[in-house]
Parts: C-alpha cells; structure tokens; sequence
C-alpha cells in the first residue's frame, strides 16, 4: 500500500530531518543525524533512482543530514557546499555561485509570487498487515524474505513511475516532457507510532528531473498523484507474489470495510494477530464512526468516496500518538514476540508459518497458474465502468493487478500481461470519449478518457448487523454483479454447442466488437489463455454470448439468496420483509390521516349546522319575490 504526502518549504522539511530520517521519533537538536542513527540502532537512509548521476550520486549510497537540507530544504544541489566554494575560488561573485547550485527554479522566487513551494512527495511503502505480522513474528529466513520482496517490490514501482508517469513541466504546465530519472532518498523504519511492528519505507521524491539539454525543472506532480493507485497496485502484487513464491504461501481475501473491496492478505493468519499489530487501525476506527456519523446528521447521507479519504485522515490525525524514542530491531522483535506469546500462546506463535505454508498448499493446489485473459478482459472493463462511468488507462491497468492477485493468489504471473489485460479490455469494451482537435497537441496515450456500454445492475438494499440500519448497495458490489454477470454469459457461449441451423441475434451488444472487428476471431490466444479455449467463436456462439449478456446475472452464492433473474432480486426473503415493513407503516400512516381528516371534516359539519338551520328559516318566513304568482288580469 502506498500513501503520499508533501514536503514544502517553511518547517517540513525539517520534520523529514529530525523526524523520519530518525525512525519516526524525536531526534536531540544538539546530535548529528549519523551519531543518532548509530546510537539507536537504526539503518540510515539511503539514495534510488536513475536521476542519482547527474548528482554525482550512486545507488544505495547514505544519506546524510547536509544533503537533506540542500535537497529537500532549500531546493539545491545535494553537493552545492563543494560546488559554490569551488566557484568562489575562481572568482564567481557569491549570488552567481549560489544561483548556480540551485536546480530549477529558486524557491525564493516562487515565494516572491505569494505561493508555496514542493520540493518532494514522500511516498510511503508498506506491505498487508498480514505479511507485516509474518515478518514480525516468523524466522530470521521469512523476515530475510519478506524484506527482500519489500526493497525490490519498490524498485520496481520507482523504475514503473521513472518509465511510464513521471514528466517533467515548465512554462505553467504548457510544456512537457518525459522524465525517466527520478532522485529518491529513502528510509526504512519497522514500527508504527505506537511500537507495535509496521514495516515500511519512506521515499522523498525530490520534485526536480533533468532534461536531456541538462536543465532542471519541476515534476508534473499532479500526474504523480493520479497514478498513486496503480503504483499501489503494482507494488502489491510484485511483493505478494514473491514472497507467495518464496515460502509457498498462497492469499485470501479479507473484507475490512463491508460493500468495499477486500484486502487480499496471507492465507492462515489469524484475524487475532492481525488486530494485535493493528493497534492504531482500531483507534481509528472508532473515532471514524463518530466523525461519520456527524457527517450523516449534518449532510443527511452517507460520505462519497473522497469524503471518506477525508473524514479516515482526519481520525488519523486525531489519534495520532507522540513520537516515540526509536529502538533497535533486535529489541523490537524480542518485544513483540513477548507481547504475542502473553496474548496468544508459543503455540500460536511459534506455528504460525506452519499454518500458512499448509493454508497455502491446499488454496494452491486448487488454483491453476495461468490466467483466462478474455475473462480478465471483461471484469476489468464492467468493474471499472460500473465503478467509474467514465474512466481512464491508469484506472483500468490498476484493475487489472488487482485481478491478477485476486485470480492467482500468490502464484507467479507473467511479465507485462497486467498492461496486455488493460490494453485487450480498452481495445475491446472501451469507448474513447477524448477526440483530438486539429491545430492543438494530440493528447498522450494515457489522457484519453473512456466508457463502455454494459448493462449495470439496479441498486438494492442490504440487511445490516450489529445493530445497524440497512444499506444500500456499494458501487463496488454492484461492479461485482455485472463482472460477474458478463464472465457467466461468456463462460455460457464458449461452452454452448454450436447449432449450424441457429442465425445470429439481431441485436447489437456492447460486449462485442464491431462488425468489422476481426482481432477477436483471428488473433492467436495468450500465452496465459486457458488451455483447452478456442480463441474464435462461431455465429451461434456469439448469438449465444448477445443473449446471455442480456439475461445473465450475479451467481446464487454471491447474491446470498437472491434468484439468478435480476427482475426477481427485489422479491428476495430480506427484501420481502423489508417491503411488508414499509408496507405496513404506509397503510399505518394513511389511516391515521384518514381519520384525522374524518374528524376534522365532522367537526366542520358540527359548526356549520346551527348557522344552516337558522338560514333555512329565515328563507320559509320571506319567499323570494320571484317566486310570488302575478296578479290577476
């Protein structure tokens, strides 16, 4: 999992100096930053990316608390000390051997417009709690192992983001180019806040690139943070796969937030080891409800999904601890293995591989190590369109990761097929919606914007537990129903026989290609496909595949008694109930109006009488004159 956040100019810096590169804790104003590390047991931090050699860097070198406040503080060559007096000896004048250590453009500057500098994002890298709990609690091998897959699964996102996002701007955002050379320090750190085990890794991206003419400009930042979930994505899988691979381990999908999507952790470790290192999670998550529910009393409706994001960081800075006094790792293990032996057993303790690596083994076993991409195709199409309506390729390529964790469960996967998925889904279900304009810049392949045409499916209304009230349906669930729904339908049509005397549907569907789309019937299948699949259909079969698209639904187990016809699901046991509830207080509500209108309208009646009868007679005591006969002729 990946947050960010931003380091600017005024005091942030400073907190990443005596903060974060101290193991999170409060480093004495009077010691070096080297001297500290040293006496607290604690790895230094140490320099990635590709942009390292136009510093004079190299990969994996320390570093140091100077470097830190020319880079990340001031905006400066990380050597500018050496560089300007080098200048000033030749006889620079000093402005003109300051200005030329700086890279880009001078924060001073940009201060003088009234705005604040970024001088970095710090993205933070941390793996499933339950792998945390693994390395936490396994052997000197498995945490050997897990750090491992951990230090590479970030390269290989570092090196993602150099090649396919970063770019560099200039000219308010008019001119880009690409960046493929990012300079990240990074540092490691092995507890959270509270000292309970949180193995992850600090990475301040300095928002500075260089172009190939040797100039420095700033990162398009706000691409960065677009493709903060496919990076997610993409370390997830890289570092679940091989630590799965490594100790025969296997993943289980694991649901924190119900209606949301699941976390796929490691099969066979407890939900109580989980808990015990989730400490501040719980805390969180208490004062969340509380905030949630303000929120309902004042908007009157549930928080969207950037509400959410909003009201979680909020709880989090709520409950937010005091820095701690950093230790060593040797002491932090021998602490947590104490505090979990206490709570849950040697037994417990000391089994805990054993049981995953047998969990493993058996979901393994069942789990074939290929993927369907034709299948893969379409449930990232109908999951990112009914999630999203409109979406683009970062969207659909981090579906497709996930997918890929989701289908193989730990198991390896072959290189590149996570962008073959999302380029087969765009190709075959997307609907470009960015049209190019002629006399403008043609947008890059990852600007365009897309939809699909599937059927989505109604919204319903979900029991609720513990107390609470019903719900309604997420957009991820319903994502789910039509996923599903359309893997049935071609599941359904590539098993069907063929019926030669059968002609094709009139009817047109969206998730076929067009008419004059050959690819899907002449294009050879994967090298993953499912063996045994035929990579063409027949007329019959895809008559077949239009009518099963339009009448499939969700599977009986996943809709949890629901009938496999949509038109029926509203007619399902709960919901039932749940109408002859709102029934009742309908009918409830009408009499009581009804009467309360009868009373009212006998009450109106009870005054109007006298007033009437007292008109009648004064009516039979004077005639009307018109009425009287005419005199006699």
């Amino acid at each position: 999992m990946i947050s960010v956040a931003k380091v600017q100019r005024r005091n942030a810096w400073r907190y990443y100096v005596r903060g974060v590169a101290f193991g999170d804790g409060r480093r004495p104003v009077d010691q070096s930053l080297k001297d500290a590390q040293e006496m607290a047991g604690l790895p230094p931090g140490v320099w990635r990316g590709r942009g390292l050699a136009a510093l004079g860097l190299t990969d994996g070198q320390v570093v140091t608390e100077r470097q830190m406040k020319l880079l990340f503080g001031e905006g400066r060559h990380p050597d500018a000390d050496r560089m300007e007096r080098e200048l000033l000896d030749d006889g620079v004048d000093p402005a003109t051997a300051r200005r030329a250590t700086v890279l880009g453009q001078p924060i001073e500057e940009i201060e003088h417009r009234k705005q604040t500098p970024l001088l970095a994002l710090d993205f933070v890298f941390r793996p499933q709690a339950s792998l945390v709990v693994l390395w936490a609690l396994g052997d000197d091998r498995t945490r050997r192992v897990i750090e491992q897959a951990h230090e590479r699964a970030v390269a290989t996102t570092l090196r993602w983001l150099e090649d396919e996002v970063a770019q560099t701007r200039w000219a308010s955002g008019r001119g880009r180019a690409k960046a493929p050379a990012l300079v990240v320090a990074a540092f490691r750190h092995y507890d959270n806040r509270n000292g309970f085990p949180l193995l992850h890794e600090h990475c301040l991206i300095a928002n500075r690139a260089q172009r190939p003419d040797g100039s420095w400009y700033a990162l398009d930042t706000v691409r960065l943070y677009k493709n903060i979930v496919a990076a997610d994505t993409l370390y997830t899988l890289q570092m679940t796969t091989e630590v799965c691979e490594e100790l025969g381990l296997a993943t289980v999908p694991r649901e924190v937030t119900p209606g949301l999507r699941p976390v796929m952790e490691i099969a066979g470790v407890d939900q109580e080891l989980i808990d015990w290192s989730s400490t501040r999670r719980r805390r969180i998550e208490d004062v969340l409800e509380g905030i949630t529910d303000d929120y309902v009393k004042k908007h009157g409706r549930l928080p969207g999904e950037r509400a959410r994001h909003g009201l979680a960081w909020w709880a989090a800075q709520e409950t937010r601890p005091d820095k701690k006094t950093p230790r060593p790792l040797d002491q932090l293990l021998a602490w947590w293995r104490v505090s979990a032996l206490l709570k849950f057993g040697q037994r417990m303790v000391d089994g805990l591989l054993q049981r995953c690596q047998s969990a493993g083994a058996a979901i393994r076993a069942r789990v074939a190590p290929w993927v369907d991409t034709a299948l893969a195709a379409v449930d990232v199409a109908a999951v990112v369109f009914t999630v999203r309506g409109v979406f683009y390729r970062r969207h659909v390529l981090a579906e497709a990761r996930r997918h890929l964790l989701e289908t193989l469960r730990g198991r390896a996967y072959v290189p590149g097929i996570d962008s073959y998925i999302a380029d087969r889904a765009l190709k075959r279900y997307g609907r470009q919606l960015t049209v190019p304009q002629k006399g403008r810049r043609a947008p890059a392949a990852d600007q365009f914007s897309y939809t699909a045409v599937f059927t989505s499916p109604s919204r319903w209304w979900i029991a609720g537990t513990d107390g609470k009230p019903p719900r309604e349906s997420t957009r991820y669930e319903r994502a789910r129903v039509a996923s599903l729904a359309l893997q049935n339908a071609i599941r359904t049509a590539l098993t069907a026989p063929p019926a030669r005397d059968e002609a094709p549907s009139a009817t047109a569907s969206a998730a076929l290609p067009p008419a004059g789309d050959h690819e899907h019937d002449q294009a050879a299948p994967h090298g993953v496909d499912h063996l045994g699949r035929a990579a063409a259909q027949t007329p019959a079969q895809r008559a077949a595949f239009i009518h099963a698209h339009q009448q499939a639904a969700m599977p009986q187990e996943y809709l949890e008694g629901r009938t496999t016809d949509p038109e029926t699901w509203i007619t399902s046991p709960r919901n039932l109930a749940h109408l002859a509830a709102l029934t009742r207080a309908a009918e409830a509500r009408g009499r009581t109006v009804e009467e309360q209108a009868d009373q009212t309208r006998h009450a109106h009646q009870a005054k109007q009488a006298p007033a009437a009868d007292a008109q009648q007679q004064h009516h039979t005591a004077q005639p009307d004159q018109s009425t009287r006969p005419g005199p006699d002729l």
